[in-house]
């Protein structure tokens, strides 16, 4: 065998090729093969054996192609059998390619045929050989002719046969790669790459997980020649899915079958990760690739999931897509939230489209994926974190001015997406060391320089942080202390959000409290009066949160700000003394604020009794500083009066008086720092040590002063008449004058002060009748004082006036709420009787009671004691429903006769609308506490206790009451009726309905109620209407679709108002009693506000198909569609059209009133007929790609639209001119003189809506030629010819012209022919000029001496094709 080998090398390197040739033929084919096989093992000469071999086997001769093939069929299964070196292999392989172009066709063919089988039973493992099958190929296809079968096929069609084949057939996982590989160098027409793209996706999921990022990384070499969508999507798609078995196998845990093997989480993520990193690389080198991707997801958002989200996240860092990229995910991101909410307020949509891609679980799915190892996507994470906070965070309202406290739940889309980017940010900041630093920077910068924006959400944002993190973000003190130095520059607001969520890290961090004491302190001097508040906020903030040691531990005083914070012993790091000359200090400090400003004073009052509950050590400094406030301002002599020096709090500065002194605060922060004391001083009286006697003799000294300055101001005021104030009924409360506003200060302060000493004097008085008598005393002192100035700034022409807030307390309101209404205590009565004797005082109680619920609605806290405390303001708002609900429960209204003939609301409407108040406020600021504040109302002893368990039964039971409270106002008739009342109680069930599911039997049971009122109810009153109609349709939209109830009542308004033609008579319809005379302007407004809310499903569901036809563009043989087989989509759209054409046919044949009804109704078929338009749209996009045929059903719609509702539109329109030239003409008669601009502005805006549905209805007309051409189908023939143009002719008014004209012919002077005369008779300027602005020649009639003479030929050619003179040409012709 040596000889054979070294004699085929000697003669191929002599040359001579003869002898070669002759000694090649000697040499048997088995002998060949061992010699190949035998040099490759040793991994030598066997290159130069196989050229030898070549050389001396021509292939012109048979025998010499025959060998050649040989040669070939051997040395492929033998590059394949791992026996060679890798070495050894690719040089034989790379001989062998240099001669594949000599082999000839039938070779080639059995060579490709052997290359098909080997890859069919899985010979290919290596992949080795495959290098070579591409030229084999690619030599085959360049052949003419080549047997196939019985036949001849072309080279390039047997190459294309044999892909086929090869991509049908079943291929070993182990090879996948290297035939993605193989074809990358293959030549391939569009077909053949997306049928092997198809095929390699295919395999995706029988590979094992590690193989998968290489093959990936072939076929994003592969996308190179196309099919770059696909390929992309079939990458997401698969790790789509394999995130949804993780997690699945991650909700089952346990109960998965043993023969299932889950994939290890960490295992998943790094191979997603590595497959992130290839292809975007890829979309780097290949920018057409990058644009495919990016246009995927502007369609849909669908294919978003935690995989795909990351990726477009990596692909940020790419610079030219950054931009891009950022605002698809923000116009994903609310795009998911308002289709979420769109859909949560439809039953039809749920119904139609049942399931919902939620984008934000998506996102925050990447974030959690993203902790392993995923450091190309964080910095992503952190621009769309802040992307989304800075686009949709809170905006300014008017004037700079922002609304107070931020909502419990985001309910809007805006907040919802502003949610998801601080959820990002604080999961990343969790997650990921090196972005912590950069997010707290980013925060902390936004924090100081949006000053003219609110901030509460990154105030929210930096709280969660140091909530979760506190030593983290201590390694960033220094970022922190920064911001400190700003702080006198900021907001309150933000300055109160910021040391709040702070407070945990002054407790652990020295530097940071004296960083901050020295930026308070210079606060304190600032020039800027929000500067020098804040530092008083930041006093009084650290004052609470460094206890002194022997302080009262009361458990009603921990704050907030620090109950879910981390809690930190500060014993143990500063000792009792150094606390406690901390606070001393601070307070030395404060006191300096009792001579700036009324605003900064009133700070400091406002936080010292929360001070005082957390830090009782600090009492006697505090009561001190007060007591000698007070005493500045109080008058000691006993026989003068008044017993308040009200000049002293005020001070002018050249004509403009200011508050100097917010006396009552002072007086109110006064009272209720004494009466905690004494109460806690009671209480733990029993446990004091006799060690005390020195305090307690102090403290007994200022309290017992504090008891007799209060005592001597109790008895004086009640003396006091309103001429020892000045502000007797004589007296000026004008804002526009010094005295006028000084006058209001001194009210205002005098009434304060009277609300604080009838808190004081409820409380000191033990249900003693004698003091309750004092405490009516000092009642009627303020009323009287409080109903002149109601009445002074009642008397301007734009009232001034804005009830201040009252300074009694929460906690006092529902005490006395409590005690007046529901205490039954023998021996209470008698003295409680001085107070429910009053009627005013009962008013004023519960009006009192609304306005702080009022003002927690709308700023999340109250004035006074406990009002930043939730969980005692939750309490406080209990116990006040509670006596709310047996009020007005107990004691119906109709009782009350008095309370009617008086202007002022009766206690049973100050109920209800407090009741109201309180559900809207839970609603919003406690919306998880809604079943415990209805589990703490008790309900009348006559009706059985609901169930607690159940919520829902529960929350019915009180839903129930205010039904059955309507329906007694209902049954009373109209003259007992209370139109106030019953919409409060409407308003009522309007909020409870909303804690009921839209599947219960109580949701359904309440909608069936709601129905059967409205159609029993036929009281006049339009707003009780409007708002039983109002919970209808919310209620109605949550069980069913609206149309069918929205075609009862359109029919209703039609039997009502009565048609536009005066000669039809309507058929009597009355399926809802409460549309009558007076309420159907409501009722229209509010029908067509439910069209709207229709029509905008119906345009979502439109645009929502044409993107799923647009991506199914591929499937057209499986989306043929006959009639039978609609798309539930398409015929929910096309019945929903359907029923609400019919309901507005009822409407436009309606004679509505002129205004906004009319307008309303035209702007609604306008977007009626550009909806219309839009499915139109589709349809011919269907029949583009899909050759469908039409659904009869919108054959059918079609034909209602234009066979019933469009004739009907043009003769609403002609009614509605008519109609506004006839109150045109009647405005003239009654005010010739007067030109109102907004009531021509008015007209301007109303007189568009008719252009607009003209060219709706014709954009409609003109969709529908098109759609009739592309299907074949005829619609055109439901089309009527419009008749509303420039001009109409009106019948009779012609006829009338004629006889005129018949008459007055012989006496005329002027020979005119019959168009010129007719045009005059109708006064129709706008016809006689049609002809000039066209531009058209007008040639004079011969027997016409009228110089405008309209009769031309030139006009009759124009006509037959010009719309806009065509009728009346003829009319005239023919001499109608």
């Amino acid at each position: 065998m040596k000889t054979v080998i070294d004699q085929i090398v000697s003669l191929s390197n002599g040359d001579n090729t003869a002898e070669l040739e002759k000694y090649m033929s000697t040499i048997k084919n088995d002998q060949l093969i061992d010699v190949i096989t035998n040099s490759a093992l040793k991994g030598k000469k066997v290159c130069a054996i196989i050229k030898g071999i070549f050389e001396g086997s021509p292939p012109s001769s048979s025998e010499g192609a025959n060998r050649r093939l040989v040669v070939y069929q051997h040395c492929i299964p033998l590059c394949e059998s791992r026996d060679l070196q890798t070495e050894v292999a690719a040089d034989i392989i790379g001989v062998l390619m240099l001669e594949t172009h000599a082999l000839s066709g039938p070779s080639l063919a059995q060579l490709a045929s052997l290359f098909v089988e080997a890859i069919k039973v899985g010979k290919m493992g290596s992949g080795k050989s495959l290098e070579l099958f591409p030229t084999v190929l690619t030599a085959l296809a360049a052949c003419e002719a080549l047997a196939y079968g019985k036949g001849d096929l072309s080279g390039e069609e047997y190459k294309k046969q044999l892909i086929n084949s090869l991509c049908s057939s079943r291929w070993d996982p182990q090879c996948v790669i290297h035939l993605t590989t193989m074809f990358r160098d293959l030549p391939l027409s569009s077909e053949e790459l997306q049928f092997l793209v198809e095929k390699v996706l295919r395999m995706f999921t029988k590979l094992d997980l590690q193989e998968i990022p290489p093959l990936v990384y072939q076929l994003l070499l592969l996308s190179s020649k196309g099919c770059k969508k696909q390929i992309l999507a079939g990458i997401i798609d698969y790790f789509k899915e394999q995130d949804i078995l993780q997690e699945e196998e991650q909700k089952d845990g346990e109960s998965l079958d043993l023969e299932v093997q889950s994939i290890p989480q960490d295992q998943l993520r790094h191979v997603e990760g590595t497959a992130i990193l290839h292809i975007v690389f890829a979309i780097r080198l290949d920018h057409e690739l990058g644009r495919e991707f990016l246009k995927s997801f502007k369609t849909s958002y669908g294919d978003l999931c935690p995989f795909s989200a990351a990726l477009l996240l990596s692909v940020t860092r790419i610079q030219r897509y950054e931009e891009q990229v950022f605002d698809l995910l923000k116009g994903v991101t609310i795009k998911s939230f308002k289709d979420e909410q769109l859909q949560q307020g439809s039953k039809f949509l749920q119904d139609v489209v049942p399931g919902h891609c939620s984008v934000d679980h998506m996102i925050v799915g990447t974030v959690k994926n993203s902790v392993f190892g995923w450091d190309h996507v964080t910095q992503g994470l952190v621009q769309l974190g802040f992307f989304l906070m800075d686009t949709f965070g809170p905006k300014p309202g008017p004037f700079g001015k922002t609304t107070e406290g931020s909502p419990a739940i985001a309910r809007t889309p805006a907040q919802q997406a502003c949610k998801l980017g601080r959820q990002v940010l604080l999961q990343g900041f969790k997650m990921h060391e090196p972005i912590r630093a950069e997010i707290l920077e980013q925060v902390l910068s936004r924090l100081v320089t949006k000053t003219a924006s609110p901030v509460s959400h990154y105030l929210d944002l930096f709280s969660d942080i140091v909530i979760s993190a506190p030593m983290i973000l201590l390694e960033s003190s220094s970022k922190v202390t920064e911001t400190f130095d700003h702080l006198s520059f900021l907001p309150l607001a933000t300055v109160q959000g910021l040391l709040k969520a702070v407070q945990p890290l002054l407790k652990v961090s020295m530097s940071l409290k004296d960083a901050l004491i020295l930026v308070l302190r210079k606060a304190m001097f600032s020039s800027q009066l929000d500067g020098r508040k804040s530092a008083v906020t930041g006093f009084l903030l650290l004052l609470k949160n460094f206890k002194v040691l022997g302080s009262l531990a009361s458990s009603q005083c921990s704050q907030a700000v620090s109950s879910s914070q981390v809690q930190v012993d500060v014993h143990s790091r500063y000792n009792s003394a150094a606390n406690e000359a901390f606070c001393l200090e601070i307070l030395s400090s404060l006191r300096r604020c009792l001579g700036q400003q009324a605003d900064v004073r009133l700070t400091l009052y406002e936080g010292f009794y929360d001070v005082l509950r957390r830090n009782s050590q600090l009492a006697s400094s505090i009561m001190q500083t007060l007591l000698s406030q007070l005493r500045r301002y109080y008058e000691s002599e006993q026989d003068l009066l008044p017993p308040v020096k009200l000049e002293p709090c005020i001070t002018a500065h050249g004509d403009q008086v200011f508050l100097q002194e917010p006396l009552a605060h002072l007086v109110s922060c006064t009272v209720h720092c004494l009466l905690w004391l004494q109460n806690m001083r009671r209480s733990f009286n029993a446990a004091e040590d006799d060690d005390g006697d020195d305090e307690e003799e102090e403290e007994e000294g200022y309290q017992s002063e504090l008891q007799t300055i209060l005592e001597s101001v109790i008895r004086r005021m009640i003396k006091c008449e309103l001429e020892d104030f000045e502000l007797d009924k004589s007296a000026e409360f004008s804002m526009g004058s010094s005295v006028g506003v000084k006058n209001n200060i001194y009210a205002v302060l005098v009434m304060g002060v009277y609300e604080v000493l009838i808190e004081y004097s409820f409380v000191k008085s033990n249900y003693s009748k004698s003091c309750f008598e004092e405490l009516m005393q000092l009642f009627n002192r303020y009323f009287k004082l409080a109903e002149i100035l109601k009445e002074k700034s009642g008397k301007g022409r734009a009232p001034s006036h804005k009830t201040p807030r009252s300074l009694l307390s929460l906690g006092f309101i529902s005490t006395l709420l409590t005690v007046l209404f529901r205490d039954s205590t023998q021996s209470k009565q008698e003295a409680l009787s001085v107070l429910r004797s009053s009627g005013e005082f009962l008013r004023y109680a519960l009006s009192v009671a609304v306005q702080k619920i009022q003002q927690l609605e709308e700023t999340g806290h109250t004035d006074g004691p406990d009002g930043q405390n939730t969980d005692r303001t939750f309490r406080f708002l209990c116990d006040m429903t509670s006596v709310l609900m047996w009020r007005y429960t107990n004691i119906p209204s109709v009782v009350e006769e008095e309370g009617r003939k008086e202007k002022s609301s009766s206690l049973s409407l100050l109920c209800l609308e407090g009741l109201l108040r309180v559900f809207t406020t839970c609603q919003q600021r406690y919306p998880h506490k809604m079943a415990q504040l209805l589990a703490n109302m008790d309900v009348a002893e006559d009706h059985p206790e609901p169930d607690e368990g159940n919520n829902t039964e529960m929350n019915f039971f009180y839903i129930r009451q205010f039904q059955r409270a309507l329906f007694t106002q209902l049954s009373g008739g109209e003259e007992a009726f209370n139109s106030k009342e019953a919409q409060l109680l409407v308003s009522i069930l309007s909020v409870l309905s909303h804690q009921l599911k839209p599947s219960s039997q109580q949701f359904i049971q309440m909608i069936t109620w709601t129905v059967k009122i409205c159609k029993e109810t036929g009281f006049e009153d339009p707003a009780f209407s409007k708002g039983l109609l109002s919970l209808l349709f919310n209620l109605n939209a949550l069980y069913k679709s609206p149309v069918s109830l929205l075609l009862q009542l359109c029919q209703d308004i039609h039997s009502e108002l009565g048609d536009i033609d005066p000669e039809v008579e309507v058929e009597n319809q009355s399926h809802f009693a409460i549309i009558n005379t007076k309420t159907t302007t409501t009722a229209t407004l509010l029908v067509l506000a439910q069209v709207d809310r229709v029509l905008d499903e119906l345009e979502w569901l439109i645009a929502r198909k044409k993107i799923q036809t647009a991506s199914d563009k591929s499937g057209s043989d499986e989306s043929t569609q006959t009639a039978d087989q609609q798309d539930p989509i398409e015929k929910a759209v096309t019945l929903q059209l359907g029923k609400l054409l019919t309901a507005l046919n009822e409407l436009v044949q309606t004679s509505l009133p002129s205004g906004t009804c009319t307008a309303t109704l035209l702007r609604e078929l306008s977007r009626t007929y550009a909806i219309l338009t839009t499915l139109v749209k589709y349809y011919i996009q269907v029949c583009g790609t899909q050759h469908g045929t039409l659904p009869a059903r919108f054959e059918k719609l079609v034909k209602l639209s234009g066979s019933h509702l469009t004739p009907q539109c043009y003769s609403f329109i002609t009614h509605a001119q008519s109609a506004e030239l006839n109150g045109a003409d009647d405005k003239k008669k009654k005010k010739r003189a007067e030109v109102s601009v907004a009531a021509s502005a008015k007209l301007l805006r109303e007189t568009k809506t008719i252009p607009e549905l003209i060219f709706s209805i014709e954009q409609y007309e003109k969709y529908l030629i098109t759609l009739s051409k592309k299907s074949k189908v005829n619609l055109m023939q439901y089309m009527k010819l419009s008749t509303s143009r420039d001009f109409r002719i009106n019948g009779a008014t012609l006829n009338a012209a004629l006889q005129e004209q018949d008459d007055s012919q012989e006496a005329s002077p002027i020979s005119s022919c019959n168009s010129c005369i007719t045009v005059l008779s109708i006064s129709h300027q706008r016809i006689m000029d049609l002809p000039r602005r066209k531009g058209w020649s007008v040639v004079a009639h011969p027997t016409c001496t009228f110089t405008s003479c309209l009769y031309s030929s030139s006009i009759v050619k124009m006509a037959d094709t010009d719309l806009e003179i065509l009728d009346v040409l003829v009319a005239f012709k023919s001499g109608v």
